[in-house]
């Protein structure tokens, strides 16, 4: 059972933003990733793998480790982009 804060806080959620619209950060930072290549950030991603490796190699493992995270978060950066590309910002609205 919901409380009476409870809905009218739904209902002011609801009314905040009814078109469902970007702000301008959001349309800014899409403006100037969309121009990006989606391949950039794979070629990231296999480039911070080989530079891991490399570093394991060396028995580096702290740094081998720290570089080896970076490939999810480019693969992540990546598909935002191509989003971006494909869907843009308020394609909707367009």
């Amino acid at each position: 059972m919901e409380t009476p804060d409870l809905k009218d806080l739904k209902n002011k959620a609801d009314r905040f933003n009814p078109e469902h619209r970007e702000g301008p950060v959001a349309k800014t930072i899409e403006e100037y990733t969309a121009k990006l290549p989606s391949d950039l950030f794979l070629w990231a991603a296999l480039g911070s793998m080989a530079v891991s490796a490399t570093l394991k190699i060396m028995r580096k493992d702290d740094e081998a480790l720290f570089v080896g995270q970076w490939p999810a978060p480019f693969l992540l950066l990546g598909l935002y982009n191509k989003l971006v590309k494909v869907e843009g910002s308020d394609k909707a609205s367009k």
